[in-house]
């Protein structure tokens, strides 16, 4: 059994061990076991703690029982007393959220009657979900309450109380818990079963802000950050928000309305160039020699629809087969148009000249080759010509 450290003092950065048992798992890494700890394993939504155990860095930690097991890098001696150091303020910005997440849970239980049925604290994103949907307007309201939370600075407690004194308090739990349960409650705003350390005030959560939410399994997955976590957040979207506003000289908080207006003259430029794109092509295809045998263009930059509509527009001044490539050597699209001989029956024929693949129909395919112009020239001008 080990003793936990984390449970007597969630604020405990450095601690003294023995270690008890080291066990190789799997190469560079071990097991080790010590007679307490302030690592607190993975549990209740929260990651393990990590750190340094000695001169062996600790990546991961998980219970066992009562145990708590250390995933290191190195082997240490059993017996030897080793200094432990967590990440400090890892755990700190896991302990704002966590504490933020009791808050937001509690509100929503109490104010909605609706409960948390799954909780996930990952490495860029932190999730609630409830088991009811909730609107917009409704989480800004308990985004609110929960802040107010914070504003007023209030004790958070973990007790562990009889089986006697459990029966007659109300408290929030996902599962049945047998044996001691641990009760985290935050003055005025939740009681609930938790295993994870917290915060002691809620001042230290600095604010909870609710950054997204969509439909989830017939509730709602709601995506929140807390504290440096949420500053961190804001400081990364204020940057971004600054350069777009810089680069459509709108003010910050007219961003949306620049872009919308700027995304309309895009449609409208985007409208004018595919006409004028198209009036290029008829008059490409105008200037293109009549051919009473095959024949093969290349051109740099057409592709998709304008490359499939200026194939047939110059396959009408073709007797033949009508090839146009567009790109480089190794690296060409193509389209093939012929009115006479069954393309789709070619294809694997034409595609294998060509190092390429596509298909299509007997009037036309289309595809990639990965061939040279000399050799698609050359291939192409002599299939099946009509004499």
């Amino acid at each position: 059994m080990t003793r936990k450290l984390y449970y007597e003092d969630s604020y405990i950065k450095e601690f003294d061990a023995v270690v008890i048992s080291c066990e190789a798992i799997d190469e560079g890494k071990y097991a080790i076991v010590t007679d307490s700890t302030a690592f607190f394993p993975e549990g209740g939504g929260q990651p393990s703690d990590i750190g340094v155990l000695g001169e062996a860095n600790v990546t991961y930690a998980y219970e066992d029982g009562e145990t708590v097991v250390h995933i290191v890098d190195k082997a240490i001696d059993i017996g030897a007393r080793v200094r432990g150091i967590i990440d400090f303020e890892r755990r700190f910005r896991l302990m704002q959220n966590h504490s933020g997440e009791h808050i937001l849970s509690g509100i929503v239980n109490r104010k909605y009657g609706y409960d948390n049925v799954g909780f996930h604290m990952g490495v860029t994103d932190l999730t609630i979900d409830y088991n009811c949907f909730l609107s917009k307007e409704e989480l800004r309201e308990v985004e609110r309450e929960a802040n107010i939370a914070v504003c007023r600075n209030l004790k958070i407690s973990a007790t562990v109380p009889s089986p006697e004194e459990l029966a007659k308090i109300s408290y929030r739990s996902k599962k049945e818990l047998l044996g001691d349960v641990r009760i985290v409650e935050i003055e005025d705003y939740d009681r609930c079963a938790c295993c994870a350390p917290h915060l002691k005030q809620t001042g230290e959560i600095g604010i909870i802000k609710v950054l997204d939410s969509i439909k989830y399994k017939g509730g709602v997955r709601v995506h929140f950050k807390c504290g440096f976590d949420a500053l961190d957040d804001y400081n990364r979207k204020y940057d971004a928000v600054k350069e777009i506003s810089n680069a459509l000289s709108v003010k910050q908080d007219c961003v949306a309305e620049g872009f919308f207006k700027n995304e309309e003259s895009y449609a409208e430029c985007r409208a004018r160039l595919s006409e004028l794109r198209s009036e290029l092509l008829s008059l490409k295809a105008a200037s293109v020699e009549p051919a009473d045998n095959n024949l093969c263009l290349f051109e740099t930059d057409l592709e998709g629809d304008y490359l499939r509509r200026f194939a047939l527009a110059v396959s009408e001044k073709c007797k033949g087969i009508t090839a146009v490539f567009s790109g480089e050597d190794g690296a060409y699209n193509y389209v093939i148009v012929s009115r006479k001989l069954d393309l789709r029956a070619h294809s694997k024929e034409i595609n294998t000249a060509l190092s390429g693949r596509g298909g299509g129909s007997s009037e036309m395919i289309q595809g990639k080759a990965s061939t040279t112009r000399k050799i698609a020239e050359e291939f192409i001008l002599n299939y099946g010509k009509c004499n």
